[in-house]
């Protein structure tokens, strides 16, 4: 382990800054494309005019997850096959298979 001013370092832990990186409106007009690129990484960008901060930038948020209705497979099974006992068919099928083993 490393020691750097105020920060001890080790490689296999990740630190992240916990500031919210800041542009003014002449990064925007300019250098637009890097701050883009922040907020595709998911970073808040403070915008700031004359030093003061007067607004944000934020990633939109994913879409939550869809709800799938999973379809009933056994009513569907009952649909096609309604004179089906349960357990009664493959057993027939699978001794005829089999024959004289």
């Amino acid at each position: 382990m490393e020691r750097v001013g105020d920060l001890d370092t080790v490689p296999s832990v990740r630190q992240y800054p916990l500031t919210m990186k800041s542009a003014t409106i002449r990064d925007l007009r300019n250098a637009f494309p890097r701050v883009a690129c922040w907020i595709e990484e998911g970073e808040c960008v403070e915008i700031t005019r004359f030093g003061k901060p007067f607004a944000y930038l934020a990633p939109i948020p994913p879409p939550a997850a869809r709800q799938v209705k999973m379809p009933d497979f056994l009513a569907r099974i009952r649909q096609h096959f309604p004179n089906e006992k349960p357990g009664q068919g493959l057993a027939a099928v699978v001794d005829y298979d089999r024959g004289d083993r």
